[in-house]
């Protein structure tokens, strides 16, 4: 377990699956934690953070929506004074064929899993660069930067565009001492024990590790790429999916 104690830590899409699992992580690891969600279930996430003895914040923010994600800033700045890691996690993946896709479809991905990361980091980066320290980390996939997918168009070409982002800021904040890095998962069992195993079997067989990731898996990773045990990695895509995409 890695040693977050007197971080503050904000996580978008903590309301379920992969988000919630970060957090709850960095919680564990003794960080103060800001939850973000559109969803109530931000409220349900920051109590169970609450059991580690640690800060929780939980605010309802949509990340497509400049004034919101200003709002937050001005909300963790007047609760914390500092923000020391930031995961943007909040990201949608509606699936539908190109052909079928509207540009309306197109926008609405672009504006959540894009601009939500280039808002959120363009926010709370100036704070961080005062400081010379901070610890950013994006959540691509290996749809798009390393594999392709069917009816994910729109979504795997946010997931390439963050983690050109990633690795083109990792350069420009190196002489501030922040890290910038990005984790692409691949196929990860969101469902909590909901979904019928059957649905995942033709995946788990393309899995040389032969099951499918857990959003614990993903956290992990997190929780080690924001700590100071990786303060000489920066600019990476660490993809983390039991060799699926492995040739």
């Amino acid at each position: 377990m890695v040693d977050l104690k007197g971080k503050t830590a904000l996580v978008t899409g903590a309301g379920h699956g992969i988000g919630k699992s970060i957090a709850l992580t960095l919680a564990q690891a003794g960080a103060d934690v800001v939850v973000t969600d559109v969803a109530d279930t931000v409220f349900q996430t920051a109590k169970e953070i609450a059991a580690f003895n640690v800060q929780a914040l939980p605010i309802k923010c949509d990340v497509s929506n400049l004034e919101e994600v200003q709002n937050t800033q001005k909300k963790v700045i007047e609760k914390f004074l500092k923000l020391d890691i930031l995961v943007n996690n909040a990201g949608i993946y509606p699936q539908k064929s190109f052909l079928e896709m509207t540009i309306a479809d197109w926008c609405t991905v672009v504006r959540i899993n894009q601009f939500g990361t280039f808002y959120f980091t363009k926010t709370f980066i100036q704070g961080m660069v005062d400081r010379k320290y901070g610890k950013i980390v994006n959540l691509s996939s290996v749809s798009g930067p390393v594999a392709v997918f069917p009816n994910l168009v729109h979504y795997s070409t946010t997931k390439a565009a963050i983690a050109g982002f990633t690795k083109s800021l990792a350069l420009e904040m190196a002489p501030y001492g922040i890290n910038v890095n990005a984790v692409a998962p691949g196929p990860i069992d969101v469902s909590e024990g909901q979904a019928n195993p059957a649905m995942f079997e033709p995946i788990v067989r393309a899995i040389p590790m032969h099951r499918m990731g857990k959003p614990d898996d993903v956290a992990a990773l997190v929780a080690f790429l924001v700590s100071d045990e990786s303060s000489f990695i920066t600019g990476q895509t660490i993809v983390t999916d039991g060799g699926y995409t492995l040739p």
